[in-house]
């Protein structure tokens, strides 16, 4: 695999850093599973946690595998949708003992990232036996996690183990493999993004891993129809995929290369949700949607030659928070108002660089091209409308960005745009 040319030892990079992602048990492929005996071997008491969904796809063959080594297994058993927020978190740390070295999930995104928040906090390894190919998080060292109503993505570390084994995996539900390919092709944005906030911000951008995941972007695109098949090959392409892009987060020890604008956006749509109590999507199909959103900005953004800056008030802008955000409201203000983006302009800098923004812009493929990349793996673009709505959609180019200490062109384009009655293209 490809990824075994970047993870398990030290990369001294044309950047001046040196990066490291250590995953010793790594294991794609067709009846991957049956290795577990020997990637757990140095383990004595696995905690092994899964939930309702994923149980009854391998927790027994799991516990069967590990044998005298298993020391229990829970299972979240809510009817709801399981949120990584402080009752999981207590309930996960519940079933953990002075004796745990491993915590060995079960799952995709959120099982993954509890896992890692949890081994993390009490000094122990994690791992994760795949059943969807549904994002990128798998060999991140970030934990994304729902604290007091926000999304705040930790710092942790990477599994030891991440096991995708195809037979599982390509029998997840359709619309969690589509979700991982949209996730995929949300990179798009987010390398725009990091190289926009390098030239604005002169934040650190790594070109080889920016290459690298370029290429495995436009790379994916070719599976798009056998993903639809559940062929096996492309099925554990796009793990391979996943997983490399999770590994490239944490070899630059930032999120950068697999998240910016689009991810806002979905955390917009996911945090929102969860405050109003009203459905959203998976977060990589979320992430594809607004992947043609964000395009779309980028593309008003092309036609301004010459840029002209519009102001918020900051009554204004509470007032706003308080709308969308309701009893968090304070939380995003404060986040903001220790950010400070509101108040350190970057004017000078739009100005003086405008024709290098509109061209490092310009690379990114337009809202048309996401849409038909899209169509390939069977979405339904009008669905994105009709499950949130032009005003909720609005509101999430102009605040879902509040959502987090990180730039990306929704500063940009609300900076040009806010308040001059533009339309927002869906």
């Amino acid at each position: 695999m490809k990824i075994n040319n970047w993870i398990n030892r030290d990369i001294h990079c044309s950047c001046g850093r040196t990066h490291r992602c250590d995953i010793p048990g790594l294991r794609i492929g067709e009846g991957v599973l049956s290795e577990l005996p020997a990637l757990t071997e140095k383990y004595t008491h696995i905690l092994v946690v899964s939930d309702r969904n994923t149980a009854p796809l391998a927790e027994a063959r799991v516990c069967e595998l590990l044998g005298k080594r298993l020391e229990r297994s829970f299972v979240f058993d809510g009817e709801d949708l399981l949120v990584p927020d402080e009752a999981s978190i207590e309930a996960l740390e519940a079933n953990v003992t002075d004796k745990t070295d491993l915590i060995l999930g079960i799952g995709s995104g959120v099982i993954n990232d509890l896992c890692k928040y949890v081994s993390f906090l009490h000094g122990i390894k994690s791992g994760i036996i795949a059943t969807a190919t549904s994002m990128d998080g798998y060999a991140s060292s970030g934990a994304a996690m729902i604290q007091k109503g926000m999304k705040v993505t930790y710092t942790t570390h990477a599994p030891v183990i991440i096991v995708g084994d195809v037979d599982i995996l390509k029998n997840a539900p359709m619309d969690m493999i589509r979700s991982g390919y949209a996730d995929i092709i949300g990179k798009y944005s987010a390398l725009c993004d990091w190289k926009l906030s390098a030239l604005v911000n002169g934040e650190y951008l790594c070109e080889e891993v920016y290459d690298l995941v370029k290429e495995e972007t436009d790379g994916i695109r070719a599976c798009a129809k056998k993903l639809t098949e559940r062929d096996p090959a492309a099925i554990g392409k796009l793990m391979e995929v996943l997983v490399l892009i999770g590994a490239c987060l944490t070899l630059v020890c930032t999120t950068r290369p697999g998240s910016g604008s689009e991810h806002h956006l979905s955390h917009f749509f996911e945090i929102t949700g969860l405050i109003d109590d009203k459905p959203y999507f998976l977060h990589g199909t979320d992430v594809g949607y607004a992947t043609v959103v964000t395009a779309g900005l980028r593309e008003k953004v092309l036609e301004v030659e010459e840029p002209v800056f519009h102001e918020i008030s900051d009554e204004d802008r509470m007032e706003c928070y308080k709308k969308i955000y309701k009893d968090h409201w304070t939380e995003v203000r404060d986040l903001q108002e220790q950010a400070g983006r509101y108040k350190n302009s970057v004017d000078d800098v739009y100005r003086a660089h405008w024709n290098e923004i509109r061209a490092i812009l310009a690379e990114c493929p337009t809202a048309d091209e996401i849409r038909a990349m899209l169509a390939e793996v069977g979405f339904d673009l009008s669905a994105f409308e009709k499950m949130y709505g032009a005003e909720k959609i609005r509101n999430s180019v102009w605040f879902g960005k509040d959502l987090k200490d990180r730039y990306s062109v929704l500063w940009l384009y609300f900076r040009l745009f806010y308040g001059t009655g533009e339309e927002i293209a869906i």
